[in-house]
């Protein structure tokens, strides 16, 4: 997911990995979370502008990139100890990946707008959670 730089656009791809990286080096747990709901929506947002564009490389790599934070969102989930929020969050995420999918067309810009609306939604409460808890403990 942090790995290796990206072939794509090799200068302003490594210090963008290095970036992340030294976020990740210093993040709380939920932190993390935060980066990864970050890099999902900055995934997302490529993947509507290369919608247009003739990149299939880049857009197949951004794609893949974007399925696979979905999956480290959904393995991170603690089902026994979150319950039915554990549940509905699994069913967000599921449903982005399937609007993520192979979708023709206009329909396609339209699934990655609602995904991306899903997954903000999300992003802004876990993000609150955060700000409350930081606050708590000042």
């Amino acid at each position: 997911m942090f790995g290796a730089p990206s072939r794509y656009s090799a200068p302003g791809a490594r210090y963008r990995d290095i970036e992340v990286a030294a976020r990740v080096e210093g993040a709380t747990p939920h932190g993390l979370i935060l980066i990864m709901f970050d890099e999902l929506l900055k995934g997302i947002d490529t993947l509507q502008v290369l919608e247009t564009a003739r990149e299939t490389a880049r857009r197949n790599a951004t794609h893949a990139r974007v399925i696979s934070l979905l999956h480290g969102l959904e393995t991170s989930l603690d089902y026994k100890r979150g319950g039915e929020i554990a549940d509905n969050l699994g069913r967000i995420y599921r449903e982005a990946r399937r609007l993520l999918g192979p979708t023709p067309g206009m329909e396609r810009r339209t699934a990655l707008v609602q995904a991306r609306e899903m997954l903000t939604t999300v992003s802004s409460a876990w993000e609150a959670i955060g700000s409350e808890v930081n606050a708590n403990l000042t």
